[in-house]
């Protein structure tokens, strides 16, 4: 951490990296065993913020790493891995306002790791996300989105029609909403709604050409073996900038 040649980027991969179970996220190449990254996290959880471990452990609630230098390494297992640098230091050496970040940062997305919660609050926070995240399907809020992602919140949810967030965004035509999900958070493509719609028809019915192109483009993953795949009908994912372009 106190490394000259240590960036605020690469001990965020490195964080990243102890967050993933010891694999890097950008390479997919196992750096770490299990059992050094579970050491690793123990120590930095009892002790590594100095004489404010404890205090830390108490507001913050994950492991981290801080140095004289003005960084943090943050690691919230299974979640995310990152690094904030600011120079000014407290009392006991650790970075002002990393220090703050880190309470707001929990304060806000609840990361801490002995948050309590009881099934009544489990039941009203399930029944409070799919709201959030049918109306952000319908805004086309990318950035809820990546936050709904960073919390571990199921987008495969669906409401009382059966419509999941992919429904919302194909019909409402938010295309980079659609790549998200389907890209980085891995939803099924092709749930049907009460009538049958999926996000495919629903896109074609409201005529947004973009994201039917990306639809029918997209790597479809089979839960089964028991319908191989076609290979002649498969066809390259279209680039939607391209397109873009071409029609302005």
């Amino acid at each position: 951490v106190c490394s000259l040649e240590v960036t605020c980027e690469t001990l965020s991969i490195m964080a990243a990296t102890l967050a993933n179970g010891g694999v890097n996220p950008l390479t997919g190449k196992k750096i770490l065993e299990r059992d050094v990254v579970r050491d690793t996290l123990s120590i930095c959880f009892s002790c590594g913020m100095y004489d404010f471990s404890g205090e830390f452990a108490f507001q913050v609630g994950v492991p981290a790493k801080s140095s004289v230098s003005g960084v943090i390494m943050v690691i919230i297992p299974n979640v995310c891995g990152f690094a904030c640098f600011s120079p000014p230091l407290d009392k006991c050496g650790n970075s002002v306002k990393g220090v703050q970040f880190c309470q707001k940062l929990v304060s806000k997305f609840g990361f801490h790791n002995f948050a309590p919660q009881s099934r009544k609050d489990e039941k009203e926070s399930s029944h409070t996300n799919l709201m959030s995240i049918m109306f952000s399907a319908l805004q086309g809020d990318i950035s809820a989105f990546r936050r709904f992602s960073l919390q571990g919140v199921d987008l495969n949810q669906k409401d009382y029609d059966s419509r999941t967030a992919l429904h919302i965004s194909a019909a409402e035509g938010h295309l980079e909403v659609v790549r998200f999900l389907v890209e980085r958070c891995n939803v099924d493509q092709n749930p049907k709604d009460r009538w049958g719609n999926t996000p495919l028809s629903e896109a074609e019915r409201f005529g947004h050409e973009l994201v039917v192109s990306y639809l029918k483009g997209a790597p479809i993953k089979k839960k089964s073996r028991s319908h191989p795949s076609n290979s002649s009908n498969s066809s390259p994912r279209p680039n939607p900038k391209t397109e873009i372009e071409e029609q302005e």
